[in-house]
């Protein structure tokens, strides 16, 4: 295993100290990971300071054009960096690679657009122009489930904004990060994109920083609570996308054919573990049985293994506290709703999780009403509408939820009662770069993707000139 370093101000330098990165297939240390001492942190943010200036008066297209050379690099290493990342996330190793396509295509997004520019009113008493300029440092907080692609939603509007940039991946799987900083390192000018990695001890002064204008953070409602407190200092900028208790709605004219595999693969893609996964499955009463029964079919077929075993359909959870969660949330929910697939775990090292159903189960139950971030999914009988849309809406989360049917005005009133940022109809956890992605309640603050997710990386300027009298 090749020699990790971190990036800071456009130097590949080893971390005061070394992290272990466990791969959560084997329970093995792959290798060590440089961590970031405090003082190189502060580091990292004094060259993003320094290089701002520059930077920001680099005209828009030129940074357009760099974002699209990093794009290019890394899509040229997909297969290199999709290793690494089955190594130390999980998943299989097809769905890592196109986690790496997928990196540089939502990068050649964001090099699309236009200059955010508009003139509000040009009149013979005035000319009003809006300007977007950026905010300066920006720190931006990457979680372990979608560790590149999530990367793509803060790296190319910050910089193609402006912006300079300090990186820090998950502390459980940094290596595929460090990766692309390492083949990126001479695309940008020193100090304009920096990335360092920790055990979890840098987030606070990172959030708290006076140097860093607005932190751009994905992960779990409750570290986002942090963030946002740390971030009141300064009042800096944040943008939250946080935890999800994604609802779909299997409604009675529903094509289950079609429907069901596209329901199970989203539930149990990435072992769970994705903010807008299916994690509360509401089925009309009329084809519960059935649905229950065909699920529990797709689980115990499904292949649970190493990611670069052949055919594997699912991979290990990605780390042990996490494993530990899930296990334990499994061991719950046998008292309050019935097992009817999965819930044990491999033999051997590993935290490998069966694919896991439970049926007869209601709100109240932790399974229902919490975010389990794993391979287990709760089957939920409804026959009302109304009863249903205010079950679901009870939740203190809103990031997706899916309706699935045939009778198109049902499904698009339930969709349209529903609170939530995103929901999809006869589909779920569809992202494009080209649509706003952003939570509700208390999933998330701000957006991310599309033209508002790049202005979240800008603060408006209005020039309002006066005309002469004619």
């Amino acid at each position: 295993m090749q020699d990790f370093k971190l990036l800071i101000n456009g130097n590949l330098v080893p971390g005061d100290s070394n992290l272990a990165v466990i791969d959560p297939s084997t329970e093995q240390i792959i290798t060590n990971a440089p961590h970031a001492s405090l003082a190189q942190l502060n580091e990292a943010v004094d060259a993003a300071a320094a290089s701002l200036p520059t930077w920001k008066k680099t005209p828009f297209k030129k940074r357009q054009a760099l974002v699209g050379k990093i794009a290019d690099i890394v899509e040229k290493h997909a297969e290199e960096i999709g290793v690494l990342l089955t190594r130390e996330q999980g998943k299989p190793i097809a769905d890592a690679t196109m986690e790496v396509y997928g990196f540089a295509a939502f990068c050649r997004y964001f090099t699309t657009l236009e200059e955010p520019y508009e003139v509000l009113e040009d009149s013979d008493g005035r000319r009003v122009e809006a300007h977007q300029l950026p905010l300066g440092v920006v720190g931006a907080m990457v979680p372990w489930n979608f560790p590149i692609m999530l990367l793509a939603f803060k790296l190319a509007p910050a910089l193609i904004s402006g912006n300079t940039l300090v990186i820090k991946p998950a502390s459980t799987t940094p290596l595929s990060t460090l990766k692309i900083g390492e083949l990126i390192a001479d695309i940008l000018p020193a100090g304009t994109l920096n990335i360092i990695t920790d055990n979890m001890e840098l987030g606070a002064p990172m959030t708290a920083h006076p140097k860093i204008a607005k932190i751009s953070f994905t992960g779990s409602t409750a570290t986002g609570v942090k963030v946002m407190a740390g971030a009141a200092n300064t009042l800096k900028r944040i943008t939250l996308e946080l935890g999800g208790n994604d609802a779909a709605i299997v409604t009675p004219s529903t094509d289950l054919k079609s429907a069901l595999p596209a329901i199970f693969g989203i539930a149990f893609h990435n072992a769970g573990q994705i903010c807008v996964a299916i994690k509360r499955l509401y089925v009309h009463a009329s084809i519960y049985e059935q649905v229950c029964d065909e699920l529990a079919t797709m689980a115990d077929s499904t292949v649970v293994a190493d990611g670069f075993t052949e055919n594997v359909g699912m991979g290990p959870i990605q780390n042990a506290n996490q494993y530990n969660k899930v296990s334990q949330l499994i061991k719950t929910s046998k008292s309050h709703g019935t097992l009817i697939a999965g819930g044990d775990s491999l033999s051997g090292p590993g935290f490998f999780i069966r694919p896991t159903l439970f049926r007869d189960i209601k709100s109240g139950a932790p399974l229902v009403d919490e975010e389990q971030f794993g391979p287990v999914l709760p089957i939920i009988k409804y026959e009302d509408n109304d009863q249903l849309i205010a079950e679901i809406n009870s939740s203190i989360y809103g990031l997706g939820a899916s309706v699935w049917g045939s009778d198109a005005a049902e499904c698009y009133a339930i969709a349209n009662e529903i609170e939530a940022g995103t929901v999809w109809v006869n589909k779920h956890a569809e992202l494009d770069p080209a649509f706003p992605f952003s939570g509700a309640k208390q999933s998330g603050i701000g957006s991310e993707l599309g033209k508002s997710g790049l202005l979240e990386f800008s603060q408006t300027k209005i020039i309002n000139i006066a005309k002469a009298n004619a």
